[in-house]
Order: C-alpha cells, then sequence, then structure tokens
C-alpha cells in the first residue's frame, strides 16, 4: 500500500487492515520504529494509504482527536492479537468461563463497540476517462472510519483460517504482525527484504566468525615444551 511521493508512503502490507494499523506504532514496527502517526496530516495519509478513504476525499475534520482515537484502537488490537498468539502458543483452547490476559477483556469491549458503528458508505461514479472510481457518498467521519478498522479486527480474531494465520514477526527485535498465507505456512519475517535479509546477513557473519576462529586455532603455535625429546 503506497500513497505518492511527497505524502505518506507506506512499505508493509500485513494482509489485514487492523494489522497494517499496529504496524504503525513505535511497539509494532521493526528495529529502531518510530511513531507514524505522530501528526494529523499523518494520519489522514494512513487512511489513504490503508484505502479506507480514496484518494481526495476530504477529511476537514481531523484533528488530535482522530489521532488519539486511532491510536487506543491499535493498542486494543494489539492486546487482543497479542493474547490469540499466547493462547496459541499455550496450546489453549479459549472457552467462555476463561478470564484472559490483564486488560484483554476491555479492549475486546471497545472494539466492539467501535465495530457497532457504521462504517462510510461508498459509491461509484464516472471518473477521468469515464472509468468507474469509488468515493464516498459523504465526508466519513472518525467513528466510522474507525468502524472499518474494529470490523477488521473482529473478523480476523473470529475466522479460524485467518487466526490461524496470525504471525509475529521472528527477527530480533521486529514485533509486527502479519498473515502467513505462503505454502505450507512458513513465513518466517514480516518482509523477507527487510528482516529476511538482516538475519541471513547475520548469520553469514557468525559462519564467518565461526570459521575464522577455527582456522586461527588451527594455526596456533604448538607448546615448545612439547616437542623436546
Amino acid at each position: 500500500m503506497a500513497a505518492g511521493r511527497g505524502a505518506y508512503v507506506w512499505r508493509f502490507d500485513s494482509g489485514r487492515i487492523c494489522l497494517d494499523l499496529v504496524a504503525t506504532g513505535p511497539g509494532g514496527g521493526t528495529p529502531r520504529a518510530r511513531e507514524q502517526l505522530e501528526a494529523p496530516a499523518r494520519l489522514a495519509g494512513w487512511l489513504t494509504a490503508a484505502r479506507l478513504v480514496p484518494p481526495g476525499t476530504a477529511l476537514t475534520a481531523l484533528d488530535t482527536t482522530w489521532l488519539t482515537r486511532f491510536r487506543e484502537l491499535r493498542a486494543d488490537v494489539e492486546r487482543l492479537m497479542a493474547a490469540q498468539l499466547a493462547l496459541r502458543d499455550a496450546d489453549v483452547e479459549p472457552v467462555a468461563s476463561q478470564p484472559g490476559r490483564p486488560g484483554e477483556g476491555y479492549a475486546l469491549e471497545r472494539v466492539n463497540s467501535l465495530a457497532a458503528h457504521a462504517p462510510p458508505s461508498p459509491r461509484a461514479v464516472r471518473g477521468e476517462g469515464g472509468a468507474l472510481v469509488r468515493t464516498l457518498s459523504t465526508e466519513p467521519d472518525c467513528a466510522g472510519l474507525l468502524a472499518v478498522v474494529a470490523r477488521d479486527a473482529v473478523d480476523l480474531l473470529t475466522d479460524p483460517v485467518a487466526r490461524s494465520a496470525l504471525r509475529r514477526c521472528a527477527g530480533d527485535a521486529c514485533h509486527r504482525l502479519y498473515l502467513d498465507t505462503s505454502r505450507g505456512g512458513r513465513r518466517r519475517w514480516c518482509s523477507g527484504e527487510v528482516c529476511g535479509n538482516r538475519e541471513r546477513v547475520a548469520r553469514h557473519r557468525r559462519r564467518t566468525a565461526a570459521g575464522a576462529a577455527v582456522q586461527t586455532a588451527g594455526a596456533a603455535p604448538s607448546d615448545p615444551s612439547a616437542e623436546e625429546t
């Protein structure tokens, strides 16, 4: 997902909008990741890059309140996904009477509440050249856009197939979440070009260092006293 140059540039596609939102935070990105939703303009760019709104959509009401609400939803989604991964790693089947992790119940309640709002209504209109393009019936409000992300999170958490594909990047210090749709479910990194390449480089360096250590040990001078007769 990417916006044009000079605007917000999105270089990571997790496979789900709710996970894309999680990846915008410093706690849900690559090593040395920073807050990506740092200003209203950045949020507006992300909404377009993530295709929640068509390019050129007016967002005149977007302010710091929107930033706060999207960051809160991001934290709730991250908490719920982490809880899901913890259950799966522990090989525990969730049941209604299970209390869950601290704060998980409140996060689920907030996500469900946001999902209850009506999302923006799309329309197909003629664009330049006569081709049909997507637009929205009215200028979207914050609640409607939050509903799109919250509904995606609910859908992911309640879909056994999609839920089983949920992964966290195996890269050092990377916490990105993504859906593994690879054949055999063997994908280990959020990005083979970034975290995967970083791991391959580190592995090569370890092998090189180990080989150099072996050569040094083999070339070490023997104890002169052992050679005396």
